[in-house]
């Protein structure tokens, strides 16, 4: 039993460490001085094509949302009278 122990336990020392290869490079340093950049623009449209209009849905459906939250808040205050 405790052979078997020691086999799993050697077993998961093992593929913890052979696990850590990369298979990308890494592109923050790229990424940060993109960012960084002092050239006007937002940081939101600076990443990628599709940001801006993501992040104009994301406001439309914030500004949206509250709206309709706010309307049924208000129809719940005032419940319909009952005849």
């Amino acid at each position: 039993m405790l052979r078997n122990l020691l086999a799993l336990r050697q077993f998961g020392q093992r593929t913890i460490s052979t696990a850590s290869h990369r298979h990308f490079r890494n592109r923050v340093p790229e990424k940060q001085t993109l960012f960084q950049e002092d050239d006007g623009i937002p940081v939101y449209p600076k990443g990628w094509v599709a940001d801006v209009p993501l992040c104009r849905a994301t406001m439309i459906l914030t500004v949206g949302g509250t709206a309709y939250a706010i309307y049924q808040l208000a129809m719940a205050s005032f419940p319909k009278k009952q005849d």
